[in-house]
């Protein structure tokens, strides 16, 4: 494609793609927007997503909402010695991060059984069996796993046919995609649901269990006992395609955990003891609990130790300042660290110095990614000013839109 030349138009042979590219390089647009999302990040400490409407000329902020965060977003790790035995299926593709608590039933609609059944009204059935389900089955407890598109709504053969009142209880939703012939059929990612996924922190999960490097463990989902004639009798007529597995009781006292990490871009759901895992205590030695007041203590002794790392003399820093809202001590997850430079070097010196920081915010951002499991592509915000903004620090706050109260000197190591 290449952008049209006026002139040269003609509207009856030309074929024309309609983008954005005017909107993104001809106008304000971008920068509006990031200017807005930085502006309610710094305000709330928290990233946000917001809702808006546009006429070109004025913008309307309608809605706007912290970000779902949660202890289970971080990665988890995922042993490399997890005996196949154990292994109930693995996942290598649009993993997203997070540790599922334990997992006491699996519900499991056979996408072969549900492929057969010709008559609406029993894969309607299925789908209103799910929400009955989804009301008895102690909740976060149990896992959706079935065909296709969870939440189809016209053509129901793609996908068990749910509102999102009907899984609202599940801990994670599975999409299995098996392949007929040649055809591997497509999946709905969540999309039907995202929103209230990511709000409750329901993990979603797509399975391809005919991929190379795959398990997927179907004797177990298949040989093991149904209890869905014993929880929900008026639905045994469903028993060959829709499956409901009490995992203690056919595992002797096992649990089932998922384990999810988007940096490997790999998931396992795994068999495991209740209290006393191996792979359980390992988890929670490498992911303690992030509590909320330790983001700005964490943020503040990184901002520490930049100062004690600096080179002074040779960037041409008189002064390291720290503000926004590590200073405020209300920063969460997702909050950058404002660093305020006192610049007095020379152009080579400047562009040196912001190479130096780059490194340190791209590496205490990755460091952060593994704490909470957010990841913003860099966490500092450096303001660098002169000698002269520097003689009036309320002028310098003003300009850059901070009280004079939230600024804080940080200690240079002169040695360096």
């Amino acid at each position: 494609m290449r952008k049209p030349i006026a002139f040269n138009l003609d509207f009856e042979k030309d074929e024309l793609v309609v983008t954005f590219e005017g909107l993104i390089n001809n106008s304000t647009f971008v920068k509006q927007i990031h200017f807005i999302l930085q502006t309610l990040q710094n305000a709330l400490a928290t990233p946000v997503d917001i809702e808006f409407a546009s006429n070109g000329k004025d913008f309307y902020l309608l809605q706007c909402r912290p970000q779902s965060y949660s202890k289970y977003d971080a990665p988890s790790p995922i042993p490399s010695d997890i005996p196949v035995s154990r292994t109930i299926f693995t996942a290598n593709r649009f993993v997203s991060n997070g540790t599922v608590p334990a997992i006491k039933f699996i519900v499991y609609i056979d996408p072969e059984h549900y492929n057969k059944i010709n008559s609406k009204s029993e894969l309607q059935s299925i789908g209103r069996a799910v929400g009955a389900l989804n009301q008895i089955l102690p909740r976060r407890q149990f896992i959706l796993m079935g065909p296709g598109r969870w939440g189809s709504r016209g053509d129901i053969k793609l996908g068990v046919n749910v509102t999102y009142s009907d899984i609202n209880n599940t801990a994670v939703l599975i999409e299995i995609a098996r392949k007929k012939g040649n055809y591997v059929p497509d999946l709905s990612f969540g999309t039907h649901f995202f929103q209230d996924l990511v709000e409750a922190s329901i993990r979603y999960l797509p399975l391809y269990p005919d991929e190379p490097g795959i398990i997927f463990n179907e004797d177990f989902l298949l040989s093991s006992p149904n209890t869905l004639i014993e929880i929900l009798p008026s639905y045994s007529y469903l028993s060959d395609t829709l499956r409901v597995i009490e995992v203690p009781q056919v595992t002797d006292g096992l649990i089932l955990r998922v384990l999810m990490n988007a940096d490997l871009d790999k998931a396992v759901g795994v068999l495991m003891p209740d209290a006393h895992s191996s792979i359980a205590q390992t988890d929670q030695a490498e992911h303690s609990v992030v509590h909320p007041e330790n983001h700005w203590r964490w943020r503040k002794y990184m901002a520490e130790k930049i100062a004690d790392q600096i080179d002074a003399k040779k960037f041409g820093v008189k002064g390291l300042y720290i503000s926004g809202s590590t200073k405020k001590t209300t920063a969460q997850a997702g909050s950058d660290i404002d660093l305020i430079v006192h610049f007095t070097g020379n152009n080579k010196q400047k562009n040196d110095l912001k190479y130096w920081l780059e490194g340190w915010s791209l590496a205490i951002d990755e460091m952060n990614f593994l704490r909470t499991g957010f990841k913003a592509g860099g966490l500092l915000d450096i303001h660098l000013v002169n000698s002269k903004e520097m003689e009036d620090l309320k002028k310098m706050a003003d300009k850059l839109k901070i009280n004079v109260d939230d600024i804080e000197e940080l200690r240079l190591n002169h040695k360096n």
